[in-house]
């Protein structure tokens, strides 16, 4: 395994003049899992569209086997043995294994139809060497997710790939379809296959990967053996500083004798939320935790009127609310940055401007239509505040980074200046990188007044941002603590636990 399989020197590529890969250097050796990391806008995404064709690079090389090859475009890629499995599934899921697998390259008869018998008969063939199972003539939407990208992985093979790009493999699978992927990667790795492995998951990376490369701001910095390195070098390549200063808690003054900004009087809501009451100080960050079912992000969906209130109270400033639906909420100043953003916060195949506006479309409106400089003017503002990476605002949101995409949620909010703001695990899905400056723009809107309710079950973040955290179980409050006399994480998830 010593000798690398692929080379990548000295990669270049700039979009309108901005520099986005400087002289990256990368490769991967035959029969090896490497792991490409790094935060928002490291260049990742970029580099393995050079690799498979979808991009060309402005200046560099790459080596197959040792071999200079050009590859500019997806069918140089697949020539060469490349195949990528995106992290959103590619296929159809009324139609069979066999028939998704060779989608655009059926056998065809003698009379030119569709051979479904021949390609069922590959099929077969291809699972049993990859010891998957399935049946060819299962159809997928049958099927559990876990299957779905053992299907993918096997349609990359069936085109000869020896060299595989894995974006986010895991991010649909449950615990123990990971653990299935996990033992056929380990086979295919055995057979000599070479997985090229992103994810922002550093527990699996640490499971499943040989080595690790970590770029960031687009340029090369460092290669390391995984069984050589550690969690908290790793997040300091991958961020610039070490895993305490990336999660420390930072102690801000706020009023805790002002009117609260946000109060909750003994709500009842379906079966989930039980007599709650809670207030949030002007510039306070309260965290809610809790076990899965606990009742947390019913908490939210009541308060910003997803789910009918049954009893109870809401005041924003002092000011009795009626919440009936999310148009009240958004009328009483609260804003909702849901837990699937890619279902309920974003429209993807919008652009980042049309995402940013649509809260704010009646002050950006002129007359019948949309006035366009304006709203030009604030989606260039919020990008630049938020440190959002992409090309430009009109670019669709369903291309950026899962972090510069959770930006975008936080930013189209910002744009309507909400006075309550909730977040249903904001961290959720994004990068280390991207998690540390989530972080920092939580903070900065609690530091303008604002009153922020965070959910989060990624207790390091949570304890970061919380000034205090409130511990929910089967739909009531048990217990409050003040984040200064919070020691410890194990302190929290013990709390979380009941102990």
């Amino acid at each position: 395994m010593d000798q690398p399989i692929l080379e990548m020197k000295n990669i270049c590529k700039a979009f309108n003049g901005i520099t986005v890969l400087d002289q990256v250097n990368f490769s991967v050796k035959k029969g090896e899992v490497h792991a490409l990391m790094g935060g928002n806008g490291a260049g990742k995404s970029t580099l393995m569209k050079i690799l498979t064709g979808i991009y060309a690079a402005d200046s560099g090389e790459i080596h197959i086997e040792g071999k200079p090859v050009s590859i500019k475009s997806y069918d140089d890629a697949q020539a060469n043995k490349i195949s990528m499995i995106f992290q959103e599934f590619s296929l159809i899921p009324t139609l069979s294994v066999a028939q998704n697998i060779f989608l655009t390259r059926e056998n065809k008869t003698s009379l030119g139809l569709l051979d479904d018998k021949e390609c069922e008969k590959k099929t077969e063939k291809l699972l049993e060497e990859l010891n998957v199972d399935i049946k060819p003539t299962d159809i997928v939407q049958n099927l559990g997710v876990g299957y779905w990208q053992m299907t993918e992985i096997a349609k990359a093979l069936s085109q000869d790939a020896k060299i595989l790009v894995m974006d986010e493999p895991t991010s649909s699978l449950t615990k123990t379809e990971t653990e299935v992927l996990f033992n056929f990667i380990n086979q295919l790795t055995e057979k000599g296959y070479s997985i090229i492995y992103i994810s922002h998951r550093m527990d699996e990376i640490f499971e499943v990967c040989d080595r690790i490369t970590i770029l960031r701001d687009g340029r090369y910095i460092t290669t390391e053996t995984i069984s050589e390195t550690n969690l908290d070098t790793v997040i300091q390549h991958i961020v610039g500083m070490e895993f305490d200063q990336a999660f420390e808690w930072l102690e801000r003054p706020y009023s805790t004798e002002a009117p609260p900004v946000f109060e909750v009087k003994n709500l009842n809501a379906g079966n989930k939320i039980q007599n709650i009451s809670l207030k949030i100080q002007p510039g306070e960050i309260l965290g809610i935790a809790g076990l899965m079912g606990s009742g947390r992000t019913e908490l939210v969906r009541s308060l910003f009127g997803i789910d009918p209130i049954d009893s109870g109270e809401i005041y924003v400033d002092g000011v009795k609310q009626s919440i009936k639906s999310a148009t009240d909420a958004i009328d009483a100043g609260i804003a909702l940055i849901p837990e699937d953003r890619r279902v309920q916060g974003l429209v993807l195949e919008h652009s980042v401007r049309d995402n940013m506006i649509l809260p704010i479309l009646p002050k950006v409106n002129k007359g019948l239509f949309v006035d366009t400089k304006k709203s030009n003017e604030i989606s260039n503002e919020l990008v630049r505040k938020l440190n959002i990476k992409t090309d430009n605002i009109f670019k669709k949101s369903g291309l950026l980074s899962g972090g510069n995409q959770q930006k975008i949620v936080l930013a189209k909010w910002l744009a309507n200046n909400p006075t309550v703001l909730l977040l249903d695990e904001p961290t959720i899905g994004v990068d280390i990188g991207a998690k540390t400056e989530i972080i920092d723009i939580i903070r900065e809107m609690a530091n303008n007044g604002k009153a922020i309710l965070v959910i989060s079950s990624e207790l390091p973040e949570l304890l970061a941002m919380s000034d205090r955290v409130l511990i929910m179980h089967e739909g009531k409050i048990k217990k409050e603590m003040k984040r200064m006399e919070i020691k410890s994480e194990e302190d929290l998830e013990y709390a979380i636990q009941g102990f």
